[in-house]
């Protein structure tokens, strides 16, 4: 047990509120009664591998900020998935499948202002979770212990 992190973790937390929900991708499985928000760049491993957790989870509604601060192509998918006619698929499709987000444009002004909130917000490392209390979860979690996490908050 890391208490070094969880101390970081409640320091670091957040207002739920101030999240700026409509700029990020959203996707809403079961009744979506849960809820969290992800800051994730397209080309993180652990990210990948939070996605194919999340893909498995029900009763959740999942806010993806794209994040891209690995590299330029992270910037080019996250455009691309931006400008995509169906969010949530092409997000899903890149992190669970693999299928690289078809070429889209559209105004990506958005992916510029999620960076700038991340970094706001002292984000360094992809994926960091917020949960609906604004506590943080700096990295990735596996699923059990993830749904432990989100079923603890209380709204």
């Amino acid at each position: 047990k890391n208490v070094t992190q969880e101390r970081m973790n409640k320091l670091t937390a957040i207002k739920w509120s101030d999240l700026p929900l409509d700029r990020a991708v959203k996707q809403v499985r079961g009744d979506g009664k849960r809820v969290l928000a992800t800051f994730e760049d397209p080309n993180c491993g652990y990210c990948k591998r939070l996605g194919k957790d999340l893909a498995q989870m029900d009763d959740v509604t999942i806010y993806t900020f794209l994040y891209p601060i690995l590299s330029e192509d992270s910037r080019n998918k996250s455009d691309n998935i931006w400008c995509a006619k169906d969010k949530g698929k092409a997000w899903t499709d890149w992190v669970v499948d693999g299928k690289e987000p078809a070429k889209a444009s559209c105004d990506t002004a958005t992916i510029g202002r999620n960076v700038e909130l991340g970094q706001s917000l002292r984000i360094s490392g992809t994926p960091t979770i917020f949960l609906a209390d604004g506590s943080r979860i700096g990295g990735y979690l596996p699923k059990a212990e993830l749904e432990k996490a989100i079923d603890a908050v209380k709204r």
